[in-house]
Parts: C-alpha cells; structure tokens; sequence
C-alpha cells in the first residue's frame, strides 16, 4: 500500500524558465534520494532487464548517438551517458530533451535529478508541466518501490489502479503549486493544464 504523503513529501518539484540553444523552453524538475548506492540506481534506469520490471520495455539501440523506444510510450537518441551519473536523451521529439542526473550522497544513498525540458512554443507555458509532471512522479515512485523489492508482476497495469491514482491526484497538486510558485503560467493556464492532468492521470477518480 502507497504511503501518499510520505512519497509526496520525498519528492522536490520545480518549474521554471530556460534559455535553449533556439529560445526560451520550459524546465521541470523532479529530485528524490533513494537508500540505494549509485551503481545500483543507474543499473535500474538503464538496464533493460530490469527498467521492464519497474517502467516499460524498452528496445533499441542504447549507446551514445544510437536510438530507443520505450513500448506503448516514447522513443528518442541517446545524447549523453556517462555511468553512473549523467544520462541524457531526446524524448518524443527532437526538441523534448531529459537529463538524468545522479549524485552519490553516501555509499548508500543516491539522489537522482530528472530535468524534462522543452521549447515554450510547445509547453505553452509553465503550465505545461502538468502534462508531464505528474507522469514522472509516477515514476519515481515505481523506482522507489523497485529498489525496495516491491516488484509488481504488471508496471503499466498498476500505474493504472485506483490508489496510483490517488496518488496521481496528490501530485497534480504539488506540481500546481510548484507551476504557481514559479510565475510560469497564468490562474487560467494553471487551471487548465490541471484540468488536462485530471483527465490524463485520474481518469477512473469522480471529479472533485
């Protein structure tokens, strides 16, 4: 059973303004320490064997400069890996980009930082980490659980259950006031990429 507001809490949330190489993007920023060493947290994001057992199947060809695709979901180009610490790749598109970066805070304790960024033409607004941010949360709590030993016999299907959701609808809280905070988006953007989150991440929750 998810502890909501204890996987709430482990997560820090950011949203905020970036200058990319062809303009002005939009930056979502997920960190989260783990009780696990480094090399044992890069091999569970990057491992096919054991990505599938927490995230999704993934095929291609994983190296620098080769291609992925993640099933059901999204592919890119591995930019750059530099093991155990910094891993970045296009996703979904040539201008999505998400950079994951880990730090080794003790011989057993690892925080990871994930940066998603992308054009402002395409997120809108701030407000356009609510398409994404919520997502991620997922994420990382699947991750958590993974390295804890909680392996689910299905990662999508559970993603789907009604206390992930219950979750999902926490989070789309947090990053709403991460998204306000930031002075990203206007109230009526905020709204409706909350709005959008919602229907993306709660489906099978009644409306408030």
């Amino acid at each position: 059973m998810i502890d909501i507001i204890t996987e709430l809490n482990a997560i820090n949330r950011a949203v905020g303004n970036r200058q990319l190489a062809d303009g002005e993007g939009i930056g979502v920023v997920l960190r989260r320490r783990y009780p696990a060493p480094i090399d044992d947290v890069w091999d569970a994001l990057t491992d096919p064997d054991r990505l599938r057992r927490w995230f999704l199947p993934i095929s291609g060809d994983l190296r620098v400069g080769g291609t992925f695709q993640l099933e059901g979901n999204a592919g890119g180009e591995i930019l750059t890996c530099d093991p155990p610490t910094r891993l970045k790749a296009t996703w979904g598109g040539p201008a999505s980009v998400v950079e994951l970066r880990l730090f080794a805070d003790t011989a057993e304790e690892t925080t990871l930082e994930l940066e998603h960024t992308v054009p402002l033409v395409f997120a809108g607004s701030g407000a356009g980490a609510l398409f994404v941010g919520p997502g991620w949360d997922i994420g990382f709590l699947g991750l958590g659980r993974f390295l804890r030993g909680e392996v689910v016999d299905d990662p999508v299907a559970w993603e789907n259950t009604t206390e992930v959701q219950q979750y999902s609808k926490q989070t789309i809280e947090a990053w709403t006031a991460a998204v306000e905070s930031s002075g990203t988006a206007t109230a009526e953007e905020i709204t409706a990429g909350a709005e959008a989150a919602r229907s993306q991440f709660t489906p099978g929750l009644p409306a408030d």
